[in-house]
């Protein structure tokens, strides 16, 4: 056995790759043909090649800068090797006469071809080229990939590549045996593809990538199945209250949101905590349904909890539950960062003596000093804001049992994530707008069009009309988020002069914020110019017109968030997006998915290609390791055998699942539950 140095082991320690076992899954980045040569005069600019050279002059240069410059040829032609760094044993290696394989570009230089930094191995007249593709793996500073390969080789001579899968299912989803895979990916064979190894297409990658799917969905689907070994109070009322909810609201639940709530409605009844994702797009009814979840909890007995992400979200929730529930006899609590000592201390005293059975707030109810006296349900809006803890931290409050949660997003969550990131929960999906919800015109304009706007929105409010003016994401700054905002109002002012303008940001103070927001609901505010403050929970039906500036700078999400604040009233509605160019390739086919769609779950799918699942999740994230080796769109066939797979496994055979996950997860799965 190799003892290994300090220096090895903390830099594999670093890249969490400690132990043989993690080693062994640590596969190759990419590949490199290192089985041909191709003569200089041959080489292509911009594609990798290995030469073989004899070197003809070597010199360091100080001007402009240190230097090693390297002239070497063969049969075809000469090229030019530079090194900015390099050591006296690199000088030695390209002395004059010297033979080398050189691997790396080829790009044209003053003085014809050359090679910025190349690999560099010595050879004979008659050295040999491997027979097989080279692996290079992700490694860190101090770490070579000559070392990397040495500890890898190490590990696959000790470690057990057992199979993991039985033999019937791994020959029926057509995967080779696990310790081949592993060995073909670090050890390619002769002859194999370099497309098909660096595309990850080969039969090895299939199997890593199904293995890697597989744990995820074993360990998603014991902590659904865990949840109902858990304690939960069964919310079962008489229903009188419920009743008297609907009879009261102007309007009629529509068949989608009646379906959502027959669904949530079934899960509070049970005995085991509900952990269940409404999803709907923007304006499709979602607050109503987590009213009748609120409500139920306080029939059956118990209070329940509404925690969203940002204060103007939360005291907009606060308002229309205050509006709905008081009337009924039910006291709502308001809990936020920003309430006067004195306050906080009575809604506190409120909360936990049971007077207020609902209390809506930011993540001040998570707070150490809120306890509440009886907790029955959780409602979480716009789940994905919060981290794993913070949704761990609101179900301790229950005490010794766990609460009902019900997790709500107006980001639709595309189909290959909930089968994979989302499957640990049920799902229900408001798809349909409430009747008297228009369709929204969106217009893509140049920002050199920009008075033409402004006059299209002077007119618009001159005949009764509102409208938002949406200032720009500054993300490197705040401060010159808020000027921009500032400037943009300044401006409005003197160019609508016969309208009243106002003025929203993030800076501002609740109270303050709260009568500009109020003042344009009540109409006695125009055109609100405003940051992304208002991009959630924002209900002014009368607001027919919005212009985003610099919409290039916005995510699709963002975009499609801000235009759900118009198009709620029975005016026709348009949302302009003014763009400055030039456009990067994203933000050009952003603003296209923008333009075409208006159906949120488009739009996400749309999304996930753009910016792939890592930053799609989020903070759903924490905790939970993203997939290394598959790929949710490429590999989304995978992903439905894998979850066939885990099924058929935790049901015949939860030994083999157990020594999978193992295998895979290493302990990872912990926040899953949440």
């Amino acid at each position: 056995m190799s003892t290994r140095s300090e220096a090895l082991a903390g830099a594999l320690d670093k890249l969490g790759l400690g132990a043989d076992a993690a080693l062994v899954l640590h596969f190759p980045l990419r590949y490199e043909d290192e089985t041909r040569l191709t003569p200089l005069a041959q080489a292509r600019a911009g594609a990798p090649v290995q030469v073989e050279v004899e070197v003809s002059a070597s010199e360091v240069k100080f001007k402009p800068r240190r230097q090693l410059i390297v002239s070497a040829f063969d049969d075809s032609g000469t090229v030019t090797l530079r090194f900015f760094n390099f050591y006296p044993s690199q000088q030695k290696q390209l002395a004059v006469g010297r033979r080398v394989r050189l691997f790396g570009d080829i790009t044209p230089g003053f003085f014809g071809a050359e090679m910025l930094h190349p690999r560099v191995r010595s050879v004979g007249e008659d050295t040999p080229l491997p027979d097989r593709l080279t692996p290079v793996y992700p490694t860190t500073a101090g770490l070579s990939q000559a070392s990397l390969r040495r500890a890898i080789d190490e590990a696959l001579a000790r470690v057990s590549l057992d199979d993991s899968l039985p033999d019937a299912l791994r020959r029926h989803y057509g995967l080779m045996p696990f310790a081949e895979a592993v060995d073909a990916l670090h050890r390619p064979r002769p002859g194999e593809s370099l497309r098909d190894m660096d595309e990850r297409l080969a039969p090895a990658w299939r199997r890593i990538k199904f293995d890697e799917l597989l744990a995820q969905q074993i360990s998603l689907k014991r902590a659904h199945d865990a949840r109902r070994s858990r304690d939960a109070p069964s919310l079962a009322g008489r229903g009188a209250l419920i009743k008297r909810f609907l009879a009261a609201l102007p309007f009629r639940l529509t068949g989608a949101q009646a379906r959502a709530w027959k669904e949530i409605s079934s899960d509070l009844a049970q005995p085991f905590p509900m952990q269940r994702l409404l999803q709907g797009d923007v304006g499709s009814g979602k607050t109503v349904v987590a009213a009748l979840a609120c409500l139920r909890a306080v029939e059956a007995g118990y209070q329940a909890a509404f925690m969203a992400p940002t204060e103007i979200l939360a005291e907009q929730h606060y308002r229309k539950l205050a509006g709905w529930l008081e009337p009924l006899g039910i006291r709502v609590a308001w809990l936020s960062g920003s309430l006067k000592v004195r306050d906080k201390r009575a809604m506190k005293a409120l909360i936990a003596s049971g007077e207020a059975p609902v209390a809506v707030g930011t993540h001040a109810l998570i707070e150490d000093a809120v306890d509440f006296a009886r907790l029955g349900a959780a409602v979480v809006d716009e789940q994905h804001r919060f981290g794993v803890r913070q949704r761990l931290a609101l179900r301790a409050k229950a005490g010794g049992i766990s609460p009902h949660q019900l997790m709500m997003s107006a980001t639709p969550i595309p189909r290959t994530l909930a089968m994979s990131y989302y499957a640990d929960l049920d799902v229900s999906v408001i798809d349909e707008l409430p009747p008297g919800r228009t369709p929204v015109l969106t217009k893509l304009i140049s920002a050199a069009r920009r008075e033409q706007v402004i006059a299209r929105v002077r007119d618009a409010c001159a005949v009764g009309a509102q409208a938002y003016w949406v200032c720009p994401l500054i993300e490197e700054s705040e401060t010159l988020q808020l000027q921009t905002a500032i400037d943009t109002h300044e401006q409005l002012v003197a160019a609508c002069a016969d309208l009243k303008v106002g003025l929203v940001h993030g800076r501002m103070k609740p109270d303050e914020k709260a009568a500009v927001m109020a003042a344009f609901v009540a109409g006695d505010i125009d055109l609100l110019v405003a940051t992304t403050v208002i991009e959630v929970g924002v209900d002014v039906p009368n607001a027919s017109l919005m212009v985003i500036e610099h919409a290039e700078r916005f995510g699709l999400s963002q975009l499609h968030q801000l235009r759900g604040r118009v198009g709620r009233g029975s005016r026709e509605s348009a949302c302009v997006l003014l763009y400055e160019g030039p456009l990067s390739q994203t933000a050009r086919e952003r603003l296209r998915v923008i333009h075409a769609y208006t159906d949120g779950f488009m739009i996400a799918a749309e999304d996930l290609k753009l910016r792939g699942p890592g930053e799609f999740i989020g903070s759903r994230q924490s905790g939970q390791p993203l997939l290394r080796f598959a790929d949710l769109l490429l590999d989304e066939a995978l992903v439905e055998l894998a979850r066939e797979a885990a099924a058929t496994l935790l049901r015949d055979d939860v030994p083999a699942a157990e020594r999978h996950q193992a295998r895979w997860l290493a302990g990872r799965e912990d926040l899953l539950k949440a």
